[in-house]
């Protein structure tokens, strides 16, 4: 009874300070801490409903990157564990009223396939359905099956596929994937809006490509040649590209090496090298490389330095990977499992400085369980 006064009386307090310090407090939290708040009280929940205070805090949370991760088992677990560029500490978002809205089995298995401003996007593996779930406005459903028919989880690439939400504050959303047909790059895409899915299938490119307009979805993946389709307009046919390293040597050197791993992404593959310990590997270098506007190809983009190699180069029996490019930053996730317990890298390259960022990352408490997705997402807001 004690705990529960002393919560009251706390709240009470911070709402009897100055409307322009409760802001400014406010201001300096994330966002689910925010939207936590707004359950404190009326008054509280009147001043963060306000369209002021809304729109300044949009402004200060959209310029956030979050790394999200997802775990197997959803009611045992149903929570999303998020971290912000622009906090020092893990959130926890438990999602499982939302998901069992339109899940009804008790052992359904939930994978996290991406994520973009307010939505986020799970694949459910029995009902082979995509399920997109809104965390502010709490609406969820369930995307008409694509042209494909259902897709399973294992036929959902993570570099094949783009999560864009409308620039207004509707709550629509277009989701776009790639998938070779009949040996030819189709992209598939929805409109949450019209709630209808559109396929072009995409040409051989010609010549120069603007890429700065566009996204690029990754049809194929493979050492000697990858197959990308860049994206563009709803004018302009997609376009296909063959990008390769600039020499048969290098080439030959990625081929059947089982101590290179690569992780694709946004028009750019990052290239991993481990070596053996024992029983377990060792990360060693990290090479990213872009798409080249001019040649289609690959073109070398920086490397890890060593100082920060030598501090993130832990043994490791599992390495999976994420990476984005956006707003002049390359940013790249490893997750890695030894020995039942997980580590967490991020790194930031900015590609006008040149400069590699490590963000440093708190334990996220995952001894012993099963990753089921992880995303790097931008544009969290209010609205």
């Amino acid at each position: 009874m004690d705990e529960y006064h002393s919560s009251d009386t706390n709240a009470l307090g911070f709402c009897l300070l100055p409307s322009e310090l409760i802001q400014s407090i406010l201001f300096s939290l994330a966002l689910p801490e925010i939207l936590r708040m707004k359950l404190v009280n009326k008054f509280l929940s009147y001043l963060i409903s306000d369209q002021d205070f809304i729109r300044q805090c949009n402004l200060r949370s959209r310029s956030a990157t979050w790394l999200f991760v997802y775990k197997k088992r959803w009611r045992r677990d149903a929570i999303l564990h998020g971290f912000s560029d622009q906090s020092n500490r893990w959130f926890k978002i438990c999602i499982e009223d939302l998901i069992k809205q339109v899940v009804f089995y008790p052992d359904e298995d939930i994978y996290l396939l991406t994520a973009s401003g307010n939505i986020f996007l799970f694949a459910s593996n029995s009902q082979k359905a995509v399920i997109a779930v809104n965390l502010v406005s709490k609406a969820v459903k369930k995307i008409p099956p694509c042209p494909l028919g259902p897709r399973g989880t294992s036929s959902w690439r993570r570099s094949g596929m783009k999560l864009v939400p409308e620039s207004s504050d509707s709550g629509h959303f277009r989701f776009l994937f790639v998938e070779l047909v009949g040996n030819s790059p189709v992209v598939f895409e929805y409109n949450s809006e019209t709630e209808k899915w559109q396929c072009r299938e995409a040409r051989e490119g010609k010549g120069n490509f603007a890429g700065n307009d566009c996204m690029f979805l990754n049809a194929h993946n493979a050492p000697q040649e990858s197959l990308v389709v860049a994206v563009g307009s709803e004018y302009i046919p997609p376009q296909i590209l063959r990008p390769r390293f600039g020499n048969r040597e290098q080439q030959a050197s990625w081929v059947n090496v089982n101590d290179r791993r690569h992780v694709y992404g946004d028009g750019h593959v990052m290239i991993m090298r481990s070596r053996d310990q024992r029983r377990a590997k060792v990360l060693c270098s990290i090479e990213v490389w872009g798409i080249s506007l001019r040649s289609g190809n690959w073109e070398y983009v920086s490397n890890v330095p060593s100082e920060i190699m030598e501090q993130i180069g832990k043994p490791y029996g599992v390495m999976i990977g994420c990476l984005e490019a956006r707003n002049g930053r390359i940013r790249v996730v490893l997750m890695s499992n030894y020995e039942g317990s997980w580590d967490i890298i991020w790194l930031t390259y900015h590609q006008q400085s040149g400069v590699w960022n490590w963000v440093l990352l708190p334990d996220c408490k995952m001894k012993g369980a099963n990753l089921a997705g992880i995303t790097f997402s931008s544009g969290l807001s209010l609205t």
